[in-house]
C-alpha cells in the first residue's frame, strides 16, 4: 500500500500554502508530460530555478507520480489532477514543495517492490522513495480514488 518508512500524513489543510498550483490534466502520456512541464516551469516562476536541485528533484518526482497515475490509475473518461504547493519556513530557512497527484482508481494502490536487475520497470516508486523527504496515499473521501503524494524539503539557496 505505502512505503513504511515514509508515513500516511494528512493534506494540508489547516492552512493556505503560501504558493498552489492546481489543475486537471488527461490521463495520457502527452497530459503526463505536460504536467510535468508545468511542474518545472510553475518551479522556477516560484524561484526555484531551471538545473537546481528543488526544481530537478521535483520535476522528476512528478514524472514518476503523473506516469504511474496514467499507468496504472487510469479510468477511460477521467483526467488526474496535480496540486503543487510551496510553504517557507521562515525560521529554519527550509521550504516544503508537496506534489499530489489524484485519480480515481481505488482498486489499485501504489506498492514498493524491488524489481529483479533485468526488470525494465518497476523503479518508480524506489525513485520517489529515494528523493523524497516523505510520500504516501491519502484515500478520498467524497469520490472513489487516491491521491499519491511527496514532499521535498528545500533548503535556502538549493
Amino acid at each position: 500500500m505505502e512505503s513504511t518508512t515514509h508515513p500516511t500524513r494528512p493534506a494540508q489543510e489547516l492552512k493556505a500554502p503560501a504558493k498552489e498550483f492546481d489543475m486537471r490534466f488527461t490521463s495520457t502520456p502527452r497530459g503526463a508530460r505536460l504536467a510535468r512541464r508545468l511542474v518545472s516551469h510553475r518551479l522556477h516562476e516560484w524561484g526555484h530555478p531551471y538545473n537546481t536541485t528543488a526544481n530537478d528533484t521535483v520535476t522528476l518526482l512528478a514524472a514518476e507520480l503523473t506516469a504511474n497515475a496514467v499507468r496504472h490509475g487510469h479510468v477511460p473518461g477521467r483526467d488526474f489532477r496535480l496540486r503543487l504547493t510551496v510553504d517557507a519556513d521562515t525560521a529554519s530557512g527550509s521550504t516544503t514543495i508537496r506534489i499530489e497527484i489524484t485519480d480515481t482508481r481505488t482498486e489499485r494502490l501504489p506498492t514498493l517492490t524491488t524489481p529483479t536487475p533485468d526488470a525494465e520497470a518497476g523503479r518508480g516508486l524506489l525513485l520517489v522513495t529515494a528523493l523524497a523527504t516523505h510520500w504516501g496515499i491519502t484515500p478520498r473521501v467524497a469520490a472513489p480514488g487516491k491521491t499519491v503524494w511527496a514532499e521535498f524539503s528545500a533548503h535556502a539557496g538549493v
